[in-house]
């Protein structure tokens, strides 16, 4: 498959700045999609390891598949049965209950506030919708090119994790921003990787993260809900 790329108009990137900012009231920071008991176990003590679990779900996690889900909601974002569909998709794919819940009450969060810049969207979305296909489509809706919206999405995802780790390794803020930093081509190739592929590319081998998200919920003392 061929990938063209569109450039975001102006006035559509400030919405996608706005929508994956860390300030956009979706509850994201309330969720650790597993990294928490990562940590709890000890897998995860410095910068180096968290770059490496986060290299591993960028290619063959859960934020894989999120970025790939989230590109066939972007070019389904016109017709409400085949967003439903995908939704029910997403959720199937989940490993654990509190990731599905995370991409429950996250997606309707950010379709709550999204709503704010009004479409005709907004009436075909199911309900509840995941995180990944309430981006994809509402960003499709508002002209956002879809490497655009991969790479936002999948930056976001990066830097909420490593807020994560900043809290609870601890690590340093310089030392979080560092690892961001050396995310940044991976997080680029994520994305165009993504926008080629379709829902029959979908094949996570992300086990260490797919089983920490199930074993949250036995954790004896949590901070995170996920």
């Amino acid at each position: 498959m061929s990938h063209i790329t569109i450039m975001t108009e102006t006035g559509a990137l400030q919405r996608l700045l706005a929508w994956l900012s860390p300030a956009f009231p979706v509850g994201a920071f309330a969720y650790s999609a597993g990294l928490e008991t990562a940590i709890s176990d000890g897998r995860i003590r410095d910068a180096a390891a968290l770059s490496g679990w986060l290299q591993g779900n960028l290619q063959h996690g859960s934020a894989s598949t999120d970025a790939i889900l989230l590109a066939e909601a972007h070019r389904q974002f016109a017709d409400a049965e085949k967003l439903s569909s995908l939704a029910d998709f997403c959720i199937a794919l989940a490993p654990a209950g509190q990731r599905v819940k995370e991409m429950n009450v996250t997606g309707d969060a950010f379709v709550e506030a999204a709503s704010a810049w009004p479409s005709e969207v907004f009436t075909r979305l199911p309900k509840p919708c995941p995180y990944p296909v309430a981006i994809g489509a509402v960003a499709a809706a508002n002209g956002i090119a879809l490497h655009d919206t991969l790479v936002a999405f999948l930056s976001a995802y990066c830097q909420a994790q490593i807020s994560v780790a900043i809290r609870l390794v601890p690590l340093g803020q310089t030392d979080g921003l560092k690892v961001l930093a050396g995310l940044e081509p991976l997080i680029a190739a994520s994305a165009k990787t993504a926008a080629d592929r379709t829902l029959d590319d979908i094949g996570a081998i992300g086990y260490a993260t797919d089983i920490a998200a199930m074993a949250h919920e036995t954790l004896h003392s949590r901070i995170f809900r996920s």
